[in-house]
């Protein structure tokens, strides 16, 4: 087989990947920064000369993208930190801790341009736009959607969440520069002022764009369910493999964007050896690693039986019997002793029941039809795809 073990972490390989990511973090970050504080200025100036709290409070929200992109930065920088003896695995989840810090500026902003607004209503002030202040909230609309797409792709080249936030966000403001933009040309044309009501239009989707930055990176420090298409990919690699029947129990924990770290548990004939079981799980760290990134750092051993045909009709049996609950999701890890009279499974429950109540469901229904055996069932969570 092939030597993978250079692809493996702790080579320089992988920490030179790490070191490119944050350098692209970092450059696309800049020139947000550098765009946005340009666009905050010259907004900020129309909105002065022109009295419009549309335009002020769409140069506010361009300032605090540039301090979100600040701290982006700050956040790269963390997590690119090597891993040392209180962070044995690394720094990467700072990048999750900027981007929560991000979206509190974001709530902020939105939460002050919706007092400011319900204020202008209240206590209307005309703006006087000039033809000049058009062209610089035009050129506004063009900067923000060609900066929107650039960010974005880059945020989605190297798996940044941050960064495609912001890409996503930048075209939002593009959206709602056009509409400052068109309440412009009507004030100018008809003498109709709608400014006030579109910054507070304006200020309702900032906040609602904080509380959504808010609640994806929540679920980011909580623990998500791991991506479907992942998870049956690393099963499909690992079942692939010659001497493994199935792949079961995966659990991906992430520590920071691109840094996934993984147990399962691979079921293998009880003919093996226990030389060739640890070269099939030393061949699968490297090649799982190799094609997907993710780092098995541990890998269980379930036995089936190879020679017995009583053994697979009882499998088969009690397969139908435990599959028959809709709470019952699958059933792995099956091994029998029908000399001993032992069995033992695992059986993976959904999330709409209690493990005790399933498991004496499961062994009042077993005792009938083997009530000579000592029957071991140990209950998995849901955690991925089957």
């Amino acid at each position: 087989m092939e030597d993978k073990t250079n692809n493996l972490p702790g080579n320089d390989e992988f920490y030179e990947a790490a070191v490119r990511r944050n350098r692209v973090i970092v450059k696309t970050s800049v020139i947000g920064i550098v765009t946005n504080v340009f666009l905050a200025g010259f907004k900020a100036a129309v909105g002065f000369i022109a009295h419009s709290i549309a335009v002020t409070l769409d140069a506010v929200n361009n300032l605090t993208d540039a301090i979100s992109s600040i701290i982006t930065i700050v956040g790269a920088k963390l997590s690119a930190k090597s891993p040392d003896k209180k962070h044995p695995l690394g720094h990467g989840r700072a990048e999750y801790l900027s981007a929560m810090i991000v979206a509190a500026i974001v709530l902020y902003a939105g939460i002050t341009a919706f007092i400011e607004s319900v204020k202008k209503i209240i206590s209307p002030e005309k703006p006087e736009y000039s033809v000049v202040s058009l062209v610089i909230i035009a050129v506004a609309v063009a900067v923000k959607i060609v900066l929107g797409l650039y960010v974005r792709k880059q945020g989605v080249k190297v798996d940044s969440g941050s960064l495609t936030a912001s890409g996503s966000d930048a075209l939002f403001d593009a959206i709602i520069s056009a509409s400052v933009l068109i309440c412009a040309i009507i004030q100018m044309i008809w003498g109709v002022s709608l400014e006030a009501y579109v910054g507070l239009l304006i200020s309702l989707f900032i906040i609602k764009s904080g509380f959504e930055m808010i609640s994806e990176t929540v679920n980011d420090i909580i623990g998500r369910r791991s991506d479907p298409e992942l998870t049956k990919k690393v099963k499909s690699l690992i079942a692939s493999h010659e001497g493994v029947r199935g792949a079961y129990d995966l659990i991906i924990n992430n520590y920071g964007p691109g840094k996934n770290y993984a147990s399962v548990h691979i079921e293998v004939p009880d003919s093996m050896t226990a030389n060739e079981v640890d070269m099939i799980e030393r061949h699968l760290t490297e090649d799982v690693y190799a094609e997907t990134g993710i780092i098995l750092t541990a890998i269980g051993v379930y036995s089936y039986n190879t020679q017995n045909d009583e053994a697979s009709a009882i499998r088969d049996n009690v397969e139908s019997i435990v599959l028959a609950h809709e709470w019952a999701i699958q059933v792995h890890g099956f091994y029998v002793d029908t000399e001993a009279k032992d069995m033992r499974f695992d059986v993976v429950l959904s999330f709409g029941i209690e493990h005790k109540e399933a498991l004496a469901t499961i062994r009042r229904e077993l005792d009938q039809p083997y009530p000579d055996y000592r029957i071991t069932i140990a209950p998995d969570v849901d955690l991925s795809d089957v």
